[in-house]
């Protein structure tokens, strides 16, 4: 198992040239327990609680990272906006390399917001053109029912109290393991529980000594057993384990549903969203299936109803309908309010790609895999009641 990320919580952007002792004692401390660490990161407020314009958002981007460069963290997480603050993410997002931010298209208070659903699908447009691969967008997520505290980007942010920090965990290959070793569905529950409570007392023995040394608080771990893409590291792998067969084919949502009540059984201080992570490009075994289109789009929708965190790093045609993309995002956004869990949306247009093309990212956390199909892209003119104008009537 690996650390993901440790992830900073800091109330204000001038607090992150403070943070260099702590980056290199916090790693140190998580590696001395056997846990190797893979990013540090930072996660502000939303950054309309920073700047007095939308205009000023761009600095505001360039700023951060400056910062954070100069203090050896990986990346940062400046929140999310609504309103007129969703459309400046991608000027922040195309004048950046490690920044990311996203928008809120629900909230259980308020509901889903239309307006910033069709704003959130014409940022992913936009952002997927900032390089022709369509990377951008993994820097860019839309929130639905998602509070502060949760370190995995790029749904992360602070709710502006004091410091904290939070454990994101790279932790699937405990779940291949612990079904490995299993003759029956329980027995593989079971294994599962005592291997997270295993590593979640190492984590929190480091994560308690950093908290003292450092006077900041610890606020939990997040673990959402994220892969990597080698199979012994997949979570597509740990369902097949479970199943007997291919990702998206019948059983898939009751072992989804296994893993997560695992996850809820075992005992450590949880944040975040502590549930099954079903990356299709972060995951070996989802992108080929996704490439043999046993899995689709729905599949993955069905599965957050009973224990994921929502359509994540999703590869979709280039030339997808902007309100195509609404109707995935009302989905998650409905999904997320309906049965009353955070959930998000990373959607990945990709330029001069059509469904079914192979899809290779030179990047270590990625998988290759296809163009995902999504059904009725582009079939007849939109026209529903969802796409009205008069969304406030």
């Amino acid at each position: 198992m690996n650390i993901r990320s440790i992830t900073i919580f800091i109330p204000s952007a001038n607090d992150i040239s403070s943070l260099g002792i702590f980056n290199r004692e916090a790693r140190a401390a998580f590696e001395s327990e056997g846990l190797p660490v893979q990013t540090v990161r930072i996660a502000t407020p939303p950054f309309p609680s920073m700047v007095e314009k939308p205009k000023f958002a761009v600095n505001l981007a360039r700023d951060v990272e400056t910062k954070i460069r100069e203090v050896g963290i990986d990346y940062a997480s400046l929140g999310p906006g609504t309103g007129a603050w969703i459309d400046g993410i991608t000027d922040m997002l195309a004048a950046t390399e490690t920044i990311f931010a996203s928008s809120i298209i629900a909230k259980g208070r308020t509901g889903i917001d239309l307006a910033a659903i069709r704003q959130t699908a014409a940022v992913i447009q936009r952002v997927s053109t900032i390089s022709p691969d369509g990377f951008g967008n993994l820097r860019m997520g839309a929130l639905c029912n998602v509070p502060p505290g949760a370190p995995f980007f790029p749904a992360a942010y602070h709710d502006g109290g004091s410091p904290a920090f939070a454990i994101a965990t790279e932790a699937a290959d405990l779940a291949v393991s612990a079904f490995e070793l299993s003759q029956t569905p329980e027995k593989a529950r079971r294994n599962l529980i005592r291997a997270i409570e295993s590593y979640a007392e190492k984590i929190v023995s480091a994560a308690g000594a950093l908290a003292h040394a450092h006077h900041i608080r610890f606020a939990g771990i997040d673990f959402s057993l994220a892969p990597f893409p080698r199979e012994m590291r997949s979570i597509g792998h740990a369902i097949e384990l479970l199943t007997g067969r291919a990702v998206g084919s019948p059983g898939t949502l009751a072992a989804a549903a296994l893993i997560t009540g695992a996850i809820d059984h075992a005992v450590f201080p949880g944040c975040g969203f502590c549930g099954l992570m079903l990356p299709v490009l972060e995951d070996a075994v989802l992108a080929q299936r996704a490439a043999e289109g046993v899995l689709t789009i729905g599949d993955l929708l069905h599965c957050s109803a009973v224990c994921g965190t929502g359509l994540d790093t999703i590869p979709l045609p280039g030339d997808i309908h902007e309100e195509t993309l609404a109707g995935i995002l009302h989905d998650v956004a409905a999904l997320a309010l309906r049965v009353d869990k955070p959930l998000t949306a990373r959607l990945m247009p990709i330029q001069g790609k059509a469904a079914g093309d192979a899809v290779n990212f030179d990047f270590p956390w990625f998988a290759g895999t296809r163009v995902m199909r999504v059904p009725g892209d582009g079939r007849k003119p939109p026209g529903g009641l969802f796409s009205s104008p008069f969304l406030h009537e």
